[in-house]
This record gives C-alpha cells, sequence and structure tokens, in this order.
C-alpha cells in the first residue's frame, strides 16, 4: 500500500513538473520534449533527474536579482566603449580587432565585454608552467589575491596553494578565494581544509552551497594578483590538473593576461564575490591601479551563465566561426552542441573554411564522451575533421579562427556550458597570440587519431547504440 502511495505521488509530481515545462519555464523546445518523455516514460527516473537537473522556473528566480545588478553595476562602464566602436573611424590596436570589429561590438552588446588593447598574452598548456606561474604572481603580490576556481582539492596542490595564500595574508596581503560547493566538495575540501587560510586573515566564499543541485555552478577559473595580472582558462586547482590522477597526463590551456584585461577579470571577481559573500567590494583604486601597457594584444572578458539573458560566449563562438575565411581550430573536452553551433560549423566547412575538432580519446564522463562521439559523426559528411588526443586527457576549451583571433576560457562545447553553469572566457584578437594557439594544436595533432568518415561509419553496434542513448539524453537541462 505505501509503494502504491509512493508511486501515485511521483505521478501527481511529474504531472506537475510537466506543467510547469510547459508553461511556465521558456526552455528550448527540444529540451522540453526530452524532459516531458523522461517524465512519462520513465515516471520514477525522471522524478529524480528533475529534482537533479532541472527546474529552470527556480534557476529565473534565483538569479535575476543578480543579472540585474551586474548589468547595473556594468551599465556605465561600457556604453560610452560602445558607441567609440560604432564609429568605422575608431582604429584599434591590432589589424585583427579592426577585422573582427563585428565580433568585439556583439560581445560589448551582448555581454557588456569591455575590450582592453594594451594587454600582454602568455599561454600555459601544461600544469607546471601554468601553477608555477601562479605561485609566483602569489610571491610577489602586495596588496590582494583574488581566487576563483570550479574546483580546489584538498590534496597536495590544493594544500600548496592555500599555504601560499596563507603566507601572503599573515603578511598583511588581503586574500579572498571563492570556490564552487559543489566542484571543491567532490575533490576533497571542504571549510575545515581552508582552516590556515582562514585563520590568517583570509577570506573564503562559498557558491551556491546547495550540494543536491547539479545545475548552475560556477565553474570560472579565475585568478587576479594586484589588479595588473590575471590568469583565466581550464586548469583547476589540484593534482589531477598536474598529470596525477586517474586520468594520466593532464592537457589543458590557460592564458595569463598582464595589463588593463586583469582588471575585466576583477570585475568578474567583484560580482560573483560579493553575490556570494555579500561583502560589497567596491571600485576602490587601490583594486583597479593603472596597469600601465606591457603589450598590444586586445582582449574581451566574457561570462556567460543563469543569470545572462542570453549565451554570450556561445554567440561569440558562432560569430568567429561565421567570420572565419581560412580556418577553424577547436579543443575541448565535451562537444554537445545545439543546432546554432552545429550549423555554423558545417556551413563554414562546406564553405570551403578548414574546420577541425579536437576531443580527448578517453572519457572522464562516459555518458558525455557517447554523446560527443554522435554530434561529431554527425558533421564529419560536411567536411569537419575531427581527431581524438591519444596522449593524456584532454581538457583545453579553446577556439582560433584563421589564426588571428579566438578564445580561451572555462566553457566546454555543450550545453551546461551554454546554458546552466557560470563561465568566463578571454577573447583575444592578435595574430601572434593566434600564432601559438595554432602551433599547439598542431603540435597536439602529430599525438591524435583522426576521425575519418570511414572509421566513424565502421564503428560497433554496441557503440551506435551508447551514442544513440547518450544523444537522446543529451539536451536535458
Amino acid at each position: 500500500m505505501e509503494l502504491e502511495i509512493s508511486i501515485a505521488v511521483i505521478l501527481i509530481l511529474n504531472v506537475i513538473f510537466a506543467v510547469t515545462i510547459v508553461f511556465f519555464e521558456r526552455r528550448n523546445p527540444t529540451a522540453a520534449m526530452a524532459w516531458l518523455m523522461v517524465l512519462f516514460l520513465l515516471p520514477p527516473v525522471g522524478f529524480f533527474l528533475y529534482l537533479l537537473f532541472g527546474q529552470n522556473y527556480a534557476r529565473q528566480k534565483m538569479f535575476v536579482v543578480k543579472e540585474r545588478e551586474d548589468r547595473r553595476f556594468l551599465r556605465e562602464v561600457f556604453e560610452e566603449q560602445h558607441r567609440e566602436f560604432a564609429d568605422p573611424r575608431y582604429r584599434f590596436t591590432t589589424p585583427e580587432a579592426t577585422a573582427f570589429r563585428e565580433t568585439i561590438i556583439l560581445l560589448l552588446r551582448n555581454n557588456r565585454a569591455f575590450l582592453t588593447e594594451k594587454n600582454r598574452v602568455d599561454i600555459y598548456t601544461r600544469g607546471e608552467d601554468k601553477f608555477g606561474a601562479l605561485f609566483a604572481a602569489i610571491r610577489e603580490a602586495r596588496h590582494h589575491i583574488h581566487l576563483e576556481y570550479f574546483v580546489v582539492n584538498n590534496d597536495e596542490l590544493g594544500r600548496a596553494v592555500v599555504h601560499a595564500l596563507a603566507e601572503k595574508a599573515r603578511a598583511g596581503v588581503e586574500v579572498r578565494l571563492l570556490f564552487d560547493a559543489m566542484g571543491t566538495r567532490a575533490g576533497g575540501g571542504s571549510r575545515k581544509a581552508f582552516s590556515e587560510l582562514t585563520d590568517a586573515g583570509g577570506k573564503i566564499g562559498v557558491f551556491f552551497p546547495s550540494f543536491y543541485r547539479v545545475n548552475y555552478r560556477n565553474h570560472r577559473k579565475i585568478a587576479v594578483i594586484d589588479g595588473v595580472m590575471g590568469f583565466i582558462g581550464g586548469f583547476n586547482i589540484g593534482d589531477t590538473y598536474l598529470g596525477k590522477g586517474p586520468l594520466g597526463r593532464w592537457r589543458d590551456t590557460a592564458i595569463r593576461i598582464s595589463g588593463s584585461g586583469a582588471q575585466m577579470l576583477q570585475f568578474r571577481f567583484f560580482l560573483d564575490w560579493n553575490y556570494t559573500t555579500g561583502e560589497n567590494l567596491v571600485l576602490d583604486g587601490r583594486y583597479f591601479p593603472d596597469p600601465g601597457a606591457p603589450g598590444t594584444t586586445p582582449v574581451q572578458i566574457v561570462s556567460g551563465g543563469p543569470d545572462t539573458r542570453w549565451n554570450p560566449i556561445k554567440e561569440g563562438y558562432i560569430k568567429l566561426i561565421n567570420s572565419a575565411r581560412e580556418s577553424v581550430y577547436i579543443q575541448t573536452p565535451y562537444f554537445i552542441p545545439d543546432g546554432s553551433v552545429t550549423d555554423a560549423l558545417r556551413l563554414a566547412a562546406l564553405s570551403g573554411v578548414d574546420v577541425r575538432i579536437m576531443i580527448p580519446c578517453k572519457p572522464d564522463h562516459p555518458f558525455v564522451y557517447w554523446a560527443t562521439l554522435s554530434f561529431i559523426g554527425e558533421l564529419l559528411d560536411a567536411g569537419v575533421r575531427a581527431y581524438t588526443y591519444d596522449d593524456g586527457f584532454l581538457h583545453a576549451k579553446t577556439i582560433v579562427v584563421d589564426g588571428k583571433a579566438g578564445s580561451v576560457g572555462s566553457a566546454n562545447w555543450d550545453i551546461r556550458s551554454f546554458r546552466l553553469n557560470f563561465e568566463a572566457n578571454a577573447f583575444f584578437y592578435d595574430a601572434a597570440v593566434g600564432a601559438e594557439l595554432v602551433r599547439v594544436f598542431e603540435e597536439d595533432l602529430a599525438v591524435s587519431t583522426e576521425i575519418t568518415p570511414e572509421r566513424y561509419r565502421a564503428r560497433s553496434r554496441l557503440v551506435r547504440m551508447k551514442e544513440s542513448v547518450s544523444r537522446f539524453f543529451s539536451p536535458l537541462g
């Protein structure tokens, strides 16, 4: 009798969820249909999946205030630049920025992504190099250190970072560390793991401490040192990102921005810190000193998440693809695009652009991996070339177009990054940076295997079944 009552309750709740999806949530129609099928074809499973991954209506209420505050905070700063760039007589510091003027204006208008033009950009593809540079920057900090990461593991590297931060806090440097509750908990972290830092006077912020919710996580990876240097990319903090985890060698991409671009990372950190902790950091000149002019690379910091009206990172990707004349090189661990991204890549390839996508040869999430293969296979007949990276796990999230412009950041090429998680990417417009990313891509080709149309068609029935099932569930969110 109790079992029958429980089943009846679940069925009633499923009907309520279905009504909510149809009448109250403004979902993509494909995602809405997928949720309805799961709720009615797999009632008990669908019920629990919706609790974990669904509830967009709740999301809209949770983050509407954050969106309003972010837009108010940034509006006055960026409107003047938009007026300048709308004038065709404006001259950028690089010819690449001039060529991609439309992309710059798009990101400025749909994300208030202020363009800074006097930056130096350094690229890191190995964890040892990236964290070596981060530790050096921490040691040199004089006023403040602001870190924001999805994962801060309680392991050798994580403890070393916390210890380095604590030492600076004891020396009088302001230290703030923001981490995602679920990401860091999954990595073994907890408030106790940061006691050395807080005892030394440092501050921590725990983003969205609702462990039962898989969606709406802070997936950003940002570090800002003294307001003049910043890091952004795919590396989290933990031994795994040094190649010491179960997936072995770790191949990722991050960049260090020296110059005014670091101030835009600072803006992003301020918004997230204030929302999470309520401290209400203000735009004090001590946090935004004159960074000088260490380089000439134009950079925009673009943010996406449940609090943004549109999908600015995805739309930036699409605009770059549509602007390509020669080549589009993409590296991503997860490739589950929607129709707009798929169409952009297909049209580029059919137009004669050399479109190449590189994914890992091994899955850290099998379900996502098989879905990724299904979407890759769909593009092969259009002339897109795809590769599996065979020398460890590929975690980089990059695109470079014509060797002149592109993006490096935390956003994967999937629905979760485009709609459900908080992400941050740096878009650049500089042939020197683009050439370096092309060189890295070509080096990776030497340890990769091409997924040819013939090879893809020869996959087994079991693989085809895995792809079909994984693809069916991929729109859920």
